[in-house]
């Protein structure tokens, strides 16, 4: 098992560098994306969360590993991992060809603890049932909480496994042990098979992942459950869009015909009539549509 080189520090083109390494290799280490002291404090907001979720159950999320979502109602500091600009912009470019919008597809928390068995390797895009090796599902971020080692379980790749690679279920690289400190962030594709190591330290590998998928699919995490208007009323309007509170078009994930944003509003309406929600091109078809039949 490799560990990877020591990548550079970021520099204005941090951004078009992790597009093309994605593209390339189907994951990139971003060094120094956020600052350490956010990623702290996101911790300690979590610890009383991390002491009283129990161990998961079942082979695949390990047990003897800790889980849990909602990152964004639990902490203040999950925004700045959520919407980091660069991240964001890597997304859509990722991304952007297949939706007209992407949506967050979940906010974990993780802590594999000392004696957890390696994980299976896997791609997280199996979740959906889509075609395979053509589309582009899904961008994870990984935010480590505490230094990630081999020793104590760190993320394994298997670079180039990616893409049309994703036909291939056994690759023929070697996996690399992705070693990383806290403020760093580890990107790769839903294409790419990855698995967590096992942990065999004394110590606990804590940190999180965020991942983003197009704005059509059915996200991991639900995210109207996950921040109920009560909640994502309160958040700035471009997170409130990134957990749902948008359409997709056309006209999907609406409410009442209309943008779910509306639900954000101090004052309801009580009876609202649909509106469209239509691409630049579906419009145009609509209006001529509509032009011919009033002639």
């Amino acid at each position: 098992m490799a560990t990877q080189p020591k990548s550079p520090a970021p520099h204005a083109d941090a951004a078009s560098d992790a597009v093309r390494q994605l593209r390339e290799h189907g994951y990139t280490v971003i060094k120094q994306a956020i600052p350490a002291d956010t990623i702290h404090a996101l911790d300690s907001d979590l610890a009383a969360a991390f002491a009283q979720t129990p161990f998961c159950q079942g082979g695949f999320y390990g047990e003897r590993t800790k889980r849990f979502g909602r990152l964004l109602a639990r902490s203040q500091h999950a925004a700045a991992l959520a919407m980091h600009s660069d991240i964001l912009a890597v997304a859509n470019e990722i991304l952007g060809p297949w939706c007209d919008c992407l949506q967050l597809n979940l906010t974990q928390a993780i802590a594999l603890h000392p004696g957890a068995l390696p994980q299976l390797p896997h791609r997280d895009q199996d979740m959906w049932r889509g075609a395979i090796g053509e589309t582009e599902y899904l961008l994870n971020v990984m935010w480590p909480f505490t230094p990630y080692r081999e020793l104590n379980g760190t993320t394994l790749v298997w670079p180039d496994s990616h893409g049309s690679g994703a036909l291939e279920p056994n690759p023929d690289t070697t996996p690399i042990a992705i070693e990383m400190d806290p403020g760093d962030a580890l990107l790769f594709l839903g294409s790419t098979l990855h698995g967590a190591g096992g942990n065999r330290s004394f110590t606990i590998r804590r940190g999180a992942i965020v991942s983003y998928c197009l704005g059509w699919l059915k996200p991991y995490e639900n995210q109207w459950l996950a921040y109920p208007p009560e909640t994502a009323r309160h958040f700035p309007t471009e997170l409130a869009r990134l957990v749902g509170y948008r359409q997709h078009r056309p006209n999907l994930g609406n409410y009442e015909g209309q943008c779910p944003s509306i639900l954000l509003q101090d004052h309801q309406v009580p009876s609202i009539g649909a509106i469209d929600a239509l691409r630049q091109d579906q419009q145009a078809l609509i209006e001529a549509h509509v032009a011919g039949q009033r002639r």
